[in-house]
């Protein structure tokens, strides 16, 4: 499906349920198929909408977890405890079922294999989502330009992908660094704390490479992220970011 996204206007469409994946306690992968689905970018994302019995209908949207390249479109969702759709999406839904799915959606928070300039990609929490797909697009395609992904966790339990990382990172440019931010087990060989200025500095692509730089998390990390990001020397139009909202801070 790689280079296939077409743009026009967005229709809903039925969504089946092909496969479910549990990555943390309250974080879920779903596989859908789609028949008719388009194509999309890596870094888009798409409308989920659930009718109930009475007619009351909900929308949210969720970032595209699968590389263009991949079969089948998938989700990853985290339960939010007040959430309305992430409940259902991670606790209810079982195989066989139907959703709503409209998109993809987003031209700006993409990234394309023919890019040539080195990328950073600073994730909090389940803002990790989008960047999976860039990794396996990036993996997909052959791409040997430098690519960082700098994630934020609070614990190793809640860590969304932890082993495909593990076996991505090292492979064609593909460079993964992980800090935890409440939890110092003495055996976790990754970083620990928060990812700030320091943390930026000591792990970051510098500025001299004009990296193209991807942010994504909750609101209040992206937007500490991005500031810093251009204190630091980073161009403004250089940095791309997402943002969503209840999730906390990771």
């Amino acid at each position: 499906m790689a280079g296939t996204a077409l743009r026009g206007r967005l229709t809903w469409q039925q969504a089946t349920v092909t496969g479910l994946v549990a990555e943390t306690s309250n974080t879920r992968s779903i596989v859908f198929d789609l028949p008719d689905w388009p194509g999309h970018r890596a870094g888009q994302h798409v409308d989920v909408r659930l009718t109930a019995e009475d007619g009351y209908q909900a929308e949210r949207s969720y970032s595209i977890a699968s590389a263009p390249e991949d079969p089948h479109v998938v989700l990853t969702v985290e339960r939010l405890d007040d959430g309305e759709v992430s409940p259902y999406l991670v606790d209810e839904l079982r195989i066989g079922d139907e959703v709503e799915l409209r998109g993809p959606v987003g031209g700006h928070f993409v990234w394309e294999s023919t890019c040539d300039s080195p990328v950073l990609l600073v994730a909090g929490g389940s803002g990790v989502v989008p960047f999976r797909s860039m990794l396996r697009h990036h993996a997909a395609a052959g791409s040997t330009v430098p690519m960082r992904l700098l994630y934020s966790a609070r614990s190793r339990e809640t860590l969304i992908y932890a082993d495909e990382f593990t076996r991505l990172g090292g492979r064609g440019g593909i460079d993964i660094r992980v800090t935890l931010t409440r939890e110092n087990p003495g055996t976790w060989p990754g970083e620990r704390g928060r990812i700030d200025r320091d943390f930026l500095t000591r792990t970051g692509l510098p500025p001299a490479e004009e990296p193209l730089v991807y942010v994504c998390g909750p609101t209040a990390f992206v937007e500490t992220v991005a500031n810093t990001l251009v204190d630091l020397g980073h161009g403004p139009g250089r940095i791309r970011t997402e943002r969503f909202g209840g999730t906390g801070t990771p």
